[in-house]
């Protein structure tokens, strides 16, 4: 039985001679590669700009823990307009600070395995999100966390907060855990949780439809 071999073109225009099989591996790892940059890319510009985060309802930062659902009981008791600058101070403080992880998740996909790759041709919807999370979730959070803190303490967020939780007798404080909450963690991870939809989305949308996207290695990796 003869071993079949394919051409894979290298950098420089040279021509290698491997296995079919080699290339068919090469070639789905190049195109998931190619999906995720593409994701990222669309990720990061969508969200870091004014009201990526706030004007997103799918990603808008709420208030934290018990105090989300009290909202409407602040506005009750005439605090709305401290719900609104607080969720808007946390919100702009994630827009400004996603940008950081471009360069994390860039990394990210160029060291990916050709094993990695061939997992998420043939994972879920979200495989490749999933090994975003996995291989840079820690780097992605050291990097974003200091500026966020950053942001809050410009926007003074810390001081809405207060504002929010100790008017009307600290009512809102009580019921919601007041200070307890480590706000610049909170905004952080939900920085995150919104970066992550939105590239899982991209990654969803290629799979679905990977003519849209005008790529014939696309194409050709998740066309079938």
């Amino acid at each position: 039985m003869r071993l079949r071999t394919a051409w894979l073109v290298l950098a420089g225009g040279l021509l290698l001679a491997v296995p079919s099989w080699a290339a068919d591996q090469a070639q789905a790892a190049a195109g998931v590669k190619e999906a995720l940059a593409s994701g990222v890319k669309i990720a990061i510009t969508q969200l870091g700009t004014k009201d990526g985060f706030l004007g997103d309802s799918a990603v808008r930062i709420g208030l934290p823990g018990q105090l989300g659902s009290l909202a409407k009981t602040a506005r009750k008791l005439g605090q709305g307009k401290y719900v609104d600058k607080l969720e808007e101070s946390m919100n702009r403080a994630a827009e400004q600070a996603v940008p950081a992880a471009a360069d994390i998740l860039s990394n990210a996909v160029r060291a990916m395995s050709v094993k990695d790759a061939i997992g998420i041709v043939s994972g879920g919807s979200d495989s490749a999100t999933r090994y975003f999370r996995r291989s840079s979730g820690d780097k992605l959070k050291a990097a974003i966390l200091p500026i966020v803190k950053q942001q809050t303490s410009k926007t003074g967020v810390a001081n809405r907060y207060k504002d929010l939780t100790k008017k009307g007798g600290g009512l809102l404080g009580k019921l919601g855990g007041g200070d307890s909450v480590d706000l610049d963690e909170y905004v952080t991870d939900k920085t995150l949780d919104g970066l992550f939809h939105v590239i899982a989305e991209q990654e969803a949308s290629i799979r679905s439809n990977p003519m849209a996207t005008g790529s014939a290695l696309l194409k050709s990796v998740f066309g079938h």
